[in-house]
């Protein structure tokens, strides 16, 4: 059956909210910078033209306050034309064209850039005119010739020594009338030393100033006249002297000024920037019209991005919910796509697989057990019922055997459990210095009896320094189930070598036997649980079919290998490598064997029961529990 999700919690929902909130804000984001970059490039583009237009003013305003015609105007339209990248067309009010800094006449524009009257200035062009309205460049009468400004200077250079002599630091700058001017210096010190460096000499007008000074009080007191007004005396600064208010006589000033500069300055004209190439220059505006259109595109593009996010989360989805259905009925996905999904979906089917391939081992393992359990139960209970109905006498030799069952039944559930330990990862280890060489010497020691019954040689070959730290129970039971597989399939007159060496950095515990070999189709599963060669002969050699899968986890816990070499009637060699302690690391003495890989490891004939020294060196607990598996006959 399948589930059903809110729709809140569908991939396809969530993914399609996600992806146009994506998509909203980065329109909305780029919409934004592009209306911003615009407007920002729109404005840098009217500054350096305002710019450019504002030094074209300037310069022709100042020509015009310097020259009483604009015949010599040609030039320097010419060189602001150069100086802007404009075209600079003046024309008298009427647009008879004064000057063209261009080359073919040009239609010009409605309306003029700016009107050039240095009489009338509007002081948000040029702020230095004040609330007079007249270009301070303008000057007329005022002008000096050359002898007045080289006396001037003179007097200036003069003031400037002397007051550099006090430590008083001072500059001399020039009027647009070419008067010195003293300028840079605290004015209460240059007032406390004008009459000893000449200052008062250098305030006072020379005869042009005073000339033209003495018109434009006459001019200034004729219109206060006609006012009703007290006449007043201008200085050289153009303000009224002895009256604190000049609001009165501002008026009367600015129109004298204007009608004594009349004559000195040229006729008010138009001003034309044009672009290079004599066209307009471009006016930059984001109209309704454009802010529609930015609006209209941007939501087209989310209309759009949404359709194909859907479209996309739509194909994304269809091989997750085909994954899913896959899962909950419980047979491999059809998804083939090459993609992260694909990847699920292969990853999905190998553990399908997987579990499937668990599942029949978990089967024929519990039929395994089953078959191993049943076995000796069955002995213990055909001989008690024997003996209940009186065909067998309860005598020693019924409760030998019966023992020897029990003990076999025994081994086979520590066996399982020891395996169930390693499977679970609770199979720990006690760590400490072991002489390999020396616990070889026991487990021989303690399976001579069992080699001389069989009639096999039973010998320990140590070579070097054989010292590791191990786990001395978990390597004596290791080697002991090795011995007892070696014994067990070597026939009388054969011979079974414990071979213990050393390298650089491990230990190598060899057991070699002359027994009968392993095939080598078999060799890949020696160390598969209750797997045996000669399926006929597994009860007569006995075992449980599960020491050497318990040799394997015991080897890896303790971060070695073990691996077979086996040649059919030539005997077999199984090889333990343990690693030594300064190479292992802290706390690989306590390992998890279900952690550990085995690289390489092969299989072997039969299995080892490993009985015969599991018992020893354990704690008296465990000694006394399996105290009777080291006498067993394997």
């Amino acid at each position: 059956m399948t589930r059903s999700f809110p729709r809140r919690r569908s991939l396809v929902v969530r993914l399609t909210a996600v992806s146009l909130l994506i998509a909203l804000g980065s329109i909305a984001a780029t919409a934004w910078l592009a209306v911003q970059t615009t407007t920002r490039a729109i404005q840098q583009e009217q500054g350096q033209a305002l710019s450019g237009d504002a030094t074209i003013y300037t310069e022709v305003l100042g020509f015009a306050a310097a020259n009483h015609t604009w015949d010599q105007v040609g030039p320097k339209l010419r060189a602001l034309s150069e100086q802007t990248g404009r075209r600079v067309v003046l024309t008298t009010l009427d647009r008879r064209v004064l000057g063209d800094s261009g080359g073919a006449p040009v239609t010009l524009p409605v309306k003029a850039t700016a009107s050039v009257d240095p009489l009338h200035v509007d002081p948000v062009l040029l702020p230095q005119a004040g609330t007079s309205g007249i270009d301070p460049r303008a000057v007329g009468p005022f002008r000096l010739p050359p002898d007045e400004r080289a006396d001037l200077d003179g007097l200036a250079k003069k003031a400037v020594a002397c007051l550099d002599a006090m430590g008083i630091t001072g500059q001399v700058r020039e009027s647009p009338s070419g008067r010195a001017q003293l300028t840079g210096a605290d004015p209460l010190s240059v007032r406390y030393f004008a009459a000893k460096c000449g200052i008062y000499e250098l305030a006072e007008a020379t005869p042009t100033e005073q000339a033209a000074l003495d018109s434009l009080n006459e001019a200034v007191n004729r219109c206060l006249g006609n006012q009703g007004a007290e006449p007043v005396k201008l200085g050289l600064d153009l303000e009224a002297l002895g009256v604190a208010d000049q609001g009165p006589s501002q008026g009367c000033l600015d129109s004298a000024r204007r009608e004594q500069l009349t004559p000195f300055v040229a006729p008010p004209a138009l001003l034309f920037t044009l672009g290079p190439g004599g066209s307009q220059l471009p006016t930059f505006t984001l109209s309704r019209e454009n802010l529609a259109r930015i609006l209209a595109v941007t939501g087209g593009v989310l209309v759009l991005a949404a359709l194909v996010t859907v479209l996309v989360a739509r194909r994304l989805s269809r091989p997750l919910r085909a994954l899913t259905e896959a899962a909950q009925q419980d047979r491999p996905a059809p998804v083939k796509s090459r993609d992260e999904v694909g990847y699920l979906a292969a990853a999905f089917n190998d553990l399908t697989a997987r579990r499937e391939r668990i599942e029949e081992q978990r089967k024929a393992m519990v039929s395994d057990i089953a078959h191993e359990l049943r076995n000796p139960l069955n002995v213990i209970r055909g001989r008690l019922e024997a003996a209940e109905d009186g065909h067998l006498p309860f005598d020693r030799a019924l409760t030998t055997s019966l023992l020897e069952e029990t003990v076999l039944l025994q081994h086979i559930v520590e066996d399982l459990q020891d395996l169930a330990a390693a499977d679970a990862g609770r199979l720990r280890l006690h760590p400490e210095p072991v002489d390999a060489a020396e616990l070889a010497g026991h487990v021989a020691a303690g399976h001579a009896d069992r080699a001389a019954a069989a009639g096999v040689t039973l010998t320990v070959s140590p070579h070097g320094e054989t010292g590791l730290e191990a786990d001395p129970v978990r390597l004596r039971q290791v080697i002991g189930n090795l011995v007892t597989n070696a014994v067990r399939h070597t026939p009388p007159g054969g011979r079974v070598t414990i071979h213990v060496s050393s390298t650089v950095d491990e230990v190598v515990i060899a057991v070699a036997d002359t027994g009968a070999g392993i095939a080598a189709g078999d060799l890949p599963h020696v160390f598969d649980r209750f797997w045996r060669a000669e399926k006929s002969r597994s009860r007569q050699t006995g075992g449980s079919g599960l020491g050497l899968a318990i040799v394997r986890h015991l080897v890896r816990a303790h971060g070695g290998t073990v691996r077979v070499e086996s040649e059919v009637d030539a005997g077999s060699t199984f090889t333990v490598r343990l690693p030594k302690p300064d190479l292992r690391g802290e706390g690989a003495g306590v390992r998890d064997a279900q952690d550990v890989q085995l690289p390489g490891a092969v299989a072997e004939e039969g299995d080892g029961g490993g009985g015969d020294g599991r018992g020893q060196g354990r704690a008296p607990a465990d000694r006394d529990r399996r105290g009777a598996t080291a006498d067993r006959q394997s």
